[in-house]
């Protein structure tokens, strides 16, 4: 695996509001692919950022009395702040209102002009505002954007369109055979669908006297920069000319910007003769106690505030224990606080208490001599191959069932030991080598979802606090090393 690259990007997300968790989802799904194939020994680069241009923001800032700049700047500062409190490993972030992003796009533009791909012209359609995206008759439900539930407006204007018609037969071809590959497989049959219906050329301009915040067109100063090539190019932007880790191996989206994604995006890329990305990986929505999450209702959850509240680590934990990867799901605190209890607490909490106490107890805290290797190091091993192949193909639920499995059947195995009535030291410090260096496994294992916890472990096992794939090999923990047990890592809620 060493000297294999790996690049994966979040959207880059709208900044007419502060982070919700969709927002905290998809980047912290981001961060566990990032870690787990850092592990894995691959080179990584993950980038998440910002989307700050357009007609909503402008609108927005100007109601609150703040010019454009100054508005995003405070928005800015509270995804970064989210994304240090919820132990996020981003390699950079990117903003659309950076310097070298603004003279790329132009760049960009005007190559795309130059080679004839963009052109003058009027466009008519359903625009929703909410969206900033141009809708068909197709989309609506009685007569309205499915998401926003307003009626969208009629728009005819002079624009520059880009020539998206053209690329219909390329991307069907790329999509079908898998050489830019949709998962879940079911977003790859909705967007065969939608293509095979017809591509038409669409806007990537907006007058000037309409859309201010924007970056100007090189060729057309009366026109900003709609949204497309000004958002979507940032994930070469954001590489920061580190263009080793071109294409992405991954990026993840919600469903409501994979249509764009999978068209738009792809098509400017083979305007400009560019490798695509691999894999484009699409998560559901979340709705919360069973109803749908809207201001209104007031029931929009705030990462921040649940993760102050409870850990950081079990909000990572419970955002992909029990809902796979890539289906909608339903968010209940009361669920958190039940798995925190349960699974957190009294499964993982309780294992390393116990197994570092009994080890105090009777060996001074020195990891005991081991002499024979038994089921449980067996299990770890099925544990890391089942793991690793959930992995490699997002089941991150998958992947949790097998770590707590591994954790379930270790305190079982105390049990059914009685390891606390043995009194043959031999046989005593083996069955506690075999926890202990189990533990070193959960530590890795556990490491891409709930990073701090694995530290914490590792710190409590006296190793450092180094992760890595090659290191899930029996026997690696060292007889004699000192334990440094400290306090108990989940304290029951209640």
């Amino acid at each position: 695996m060493i000297g294999f690259k790996f690049y994966i990007t979040t959207p880059i997300y709208y900044v007419n509001d502060v982070p919700h968790i969709g927002h905290a989802y998809t980047t912290i799904a981001a961060d566990i692919l990032t870690r787990w194939h850092r592990i894995k020994g691959k080179e990584v680069f993950f980038l998440t950022g910002t989307d700050e241009h357009g007609k909503k923001v402008q609108e927005v800032a100007e109601s609150k009395g703040k010019q454009p700049k100054e508005f995003v700047d405070g928005i800015v500062k509270s995804f970064k702040d989210l994304w240090i409190k919820l132990n996020i490993s981003n390699d950079d972030f990117i903003r659309t209102t950076d310097a070298d992003h603004e003279e790329e796009v132009k760049k960009v533009l005007q190559e795309l002009f130059d080679k004839g791909f963009i052109y003058k012209g009027h466009y008519e359609s359903y625009y929703c505002v909410g969206c900033e995206q141009y809708l068909t008759r197709s989309d609506l439900v009685d007569g309205c954007c499915p998401l926003h539930k307003k009626e969208p407006e009629l728009k005819k204007e002079e624009a520059y369109l880009f020539k998206l018609s053209s690329f219909q037969d390329q991307l069907l071809d790329l999509i079908e055979n898998d050489k830019l590959q949709l998962l879940p497989l079911s977003r790859k049959n909705e967007m065969l669908s939608f293509i095979r219906e017809g591509l038409k050329d669409i806007s990537i301009s907006r007058k000037k006297s309409e859309v201010y915040w924007g970056i100007e067109l090189p060729f057309d100063k009366e026109h900003t920069c709609y949204v497309w090539v000004d958002a979507f190019w940032n994930y070469i932007t954001g590489l920061r000319k580190n263009e080793k880790f071109w294409p992405p191996e991954v990026q993840l989206m919600a469903k409501d910007i994979l249509r764009v994604h999978s068209t738009i995006w792809i098509s400017l890329l083979l305007a400009l003769k560019l490798k695509i990305p691999k894999t484009m990986f699409v998560h559901g929505y979340f709705t919360v106690d069973g109803k749908k999450m809207s201001k209104t209702l007031g029931n929009v959850v705030d990462p921040k505030e649940l993760s102050e509240k409870y850990d950081v680590d079990a909000l990572r934990y419970y955002l992909f224990r029990g809902i796979p990867f890539g289906q909608d799901g339903d968010f209940s605190e009361k669920v958190l606080i039940e798995r925190y209890n349960s699974e957190l607490a009294d499964s993982l909490g309780n294992l390393i208490n116990r197994v570092l106490v009994l080890t105090e107890k009777n060996f001074n805290g020195n990891v005991p001599q081991p002499t024979e290797k038994d089921k449980l190091s067996e299990l770890c091993f099925e544990t890391m191959e089942k793991v690793n192949s959930s992995m490699g193909n997002f089941q991150f639920h998958n992947a949790l069932n097998d770590i707590w499995h591994l954790i379930s059947e270790s305190n079982k195995y105390i049990n059914d030991n009685k390891i606390w009535e043995i009194e043959d030291k031999q046989k005593l410090g083996n069955l506690l080598y075999n926890l202990l260096e189990t533990l070193r496994f959960v530590s890795i294992l556990t490491y891409p979802f709930i990073p701090e916890t694995a530290e914490n472990i590792m710190e409590q096992l006296g190793l450092e606090k180094k992760f890595s794939f090659d290191d899930l090999k029996w026997g690696k923990l060292e007889s004699g090393k000192k334990i440094k047990r400290g306090k108990v890592l989940f304290q029951k809620i209640k």
